[in-house]
């Protein structure tokens, strides 16, 4: 045990004696993170296969202000209506889900409002549900199923139906902002690939009403810059900035946008870029380049440069998306996403025997270098696993030895510093995270486990989030966990 990891123990023990970290206890400690090597990879966390809480940030961060993961209590799930035929339904869906608090007024019971949701990931049409009790179980014939309100319907007004090869959608209910009469949905939509032609290099952002069968969707408008480096960041996940902060930091823009893509295109982190496109025109023209103020931004292997990461990242995370939670005076900025752990982590195909070996892609003639690197200190371990055979091919793409669900917290006064010019975009790190794998139901129709995964070694494991910040229910997406289709988990905020 080295110096730095024997401090820490004596922290905890002490802590624990005085009750400081009762609710800490049962979770293991992570090593401090170790300098970056180069190559511009950030080591990831070199424990066992267990994700817990970043303690060190803990220790630091563990103030009455902000909230902690013990602050979140599960409730349970519910399930999604409809069948399995494409394209009107869920199934193979959940890239997109905003929380409407007027939308179910014959509800009449704990869970008010209604969710938008999109379904199926080829065309993202979004459809309107109730909120039926969450129940916790482990046994999804338990689970109440919700009602649709207003069936599918495209809103996409024609404006991003080019980006069909694995979109990127994002979806935020607001209510009317200055200049306009009616609530909006806001939209962002993204191509796997933006550096395309003018299809995929075009802007990604609009709004339209709620009435699905007639949107009359507005835009498309840029995020503060045109380059498909920017394209990368922004054109995922959307979430609402409560106002007193966005009014007191960002001018009155509600609004926060980011995404997380694999291999670091977008960053090697999580994004968020607050705008609100109600204060460029009501609404701004089409094609409008939008004010944006930039919160959060890792450096991108996109880019081509700089070794600034999320703490103990992998190129395989997911990062599918986030809330601002507020309970009181508390609050934190969190994301849900599919992490990476385990040895390693590389570029290839998922393990073919399923125990987490690497089975990198040795490239062609004018391909990248093959990519494997270990966890414990982020070296490159191609040379450690020459060949792989028995792989499928088309599980290429980035691999860890395991992944699990987690929730990463973020502390809103970070995001305050780098607005204020204090910080650098780059410096928040998590002070917090929980593993929600032990409320999932884990359970994937077979035929994903080729993109997916199987086992330990399973992606894909949670989709989009939606918050309730009048009474604080947090909702997650766990993807392909009925047959095909997204079952809704909710969260109370305490």
């Amino acid at each position: 045990m080295n110096r730095k990891n024997m401090i820490l123990v004596t922290i905890v023990l002490a802590l624990a004696a005085l009750g400081a970290m009762g609710q800490y206890l049962s979770s293991a400690t992570h090593a401090q993170k170790p300098s970056a090597p180069a190559g511009d990879i950030t080591p990831a966390r070199s424990d066992d296969l267990t994700p817990t809480l970043y303690l060190p940030l803990v220790l630091m961060n563990h103030s009455p202000g902000l909230v902690q993961p013990s602050d979140l209590a599960y409730l349970g799930a519910f399930r999604l209506p409809g069948g399995d035929d494409a394209p009107p339904t869920f199934a193979y869906g959940g890239q997109a889900m905003t929380y409407r608090p007027d939308g179910d007024s014959g509800g009449g019971d704990e869970y008010p409002g209604s969710l938008f949701i999109t379904g199926h990931d080829t065309v993202n049409y979004v459809a309107e549900i109730s909120i039926p009790a969450p129940v916790s179980s482990t046994n999804l014939n338990a689970l109440n199923t919700a009602t649709m309100l207003q069936g599918f319907s495209d809103v996409r007004g024609g404006l991003f139906d080019a980006m069909n090869e694995m979109p990127r959608v994002g979806m935020e209910y607001l209510p009317a902002q200055f200049g306009q009469t009616s609530a909006k949905l806001h939209l962002a939509w993204g191509a796997h690939h933006q550096d395309e032609g003018s299809s995929t290099q075009a802007p990604s952002h609009a709004w339209c009403d709620l009435t699905l069968s007639a949107p009359n969707t507005q835009g498309a408008w840029w995020m503060g810059e045109t380059s498909v480096e920017r394209l990368y960041r922004v054109n995922d996940y959307i979430f609402e900035i409560p106002s007193a902060w966005a009014d007191t930091h960002l001018r009155g823009a509600k609004l926060a946008t980011g995404r997380y893509r694999d291999g670091g295109w977008s960053g090697m982190g999580p994004n968020i870029f607050a705008y609100g496109p109600w204060l460029d025109g009501s609404p701004p023209a089409s094609d409008t380049i939008l004010a944006t103020h930039k919160l959060l931004a890792y450096s991108s292997s996109y880019a081509g440069g700089g070794d600034h990461t999320l703490d103990y990242y992998h190129d395989s995370d997911d990062w599918a998306g986030g809330a601002w939670l507020t309970a009181g005076a508390k609050s934190t900025v969190v994301f849900v996403g599919t992490k990476g752990g385990g040895d390693y982590w590389w570029y290839g195909y998922s393990s073919p025997a399923g125990d987490g070996v690497p089975c990198v892609h040795i490239p062609q003639p004018g391909e990248d270098e093959p990519r494997c690197y270990r966890s414990s200190d982020g070296s490159s371990c191609v040379d450690d696993f020459p060949t792989c055979t028995g792989y499928a091919i088309d599980s290429k793409g980035w691999w860890s030895s395991r992944f699990d669900a987690q929730i990463i917290f973020y502390n809103p006064a970070d995001l305050a510093a780098v607005k204020n010019g204090t910080k650098e975009s780059y410096e928040p790190q998590p002070y917090a995270t929980l593993d929600i794998d032990e409320r999932l139901f884990l359970s994937w129709p077979s035929d994903t486990d080729i993109d997916c995964g199987t086992g330990d070694q399973r992606k894909c494991r949670t989709g989009a989030v939606a918050y309730d910040r009048a009474n604080g229910f947090l909702y997650v997406l766990e993807r392909f966990s009925d047959e095909a289709k997204p079952v809704v988990h909710v969260w109370q905020v305490e």
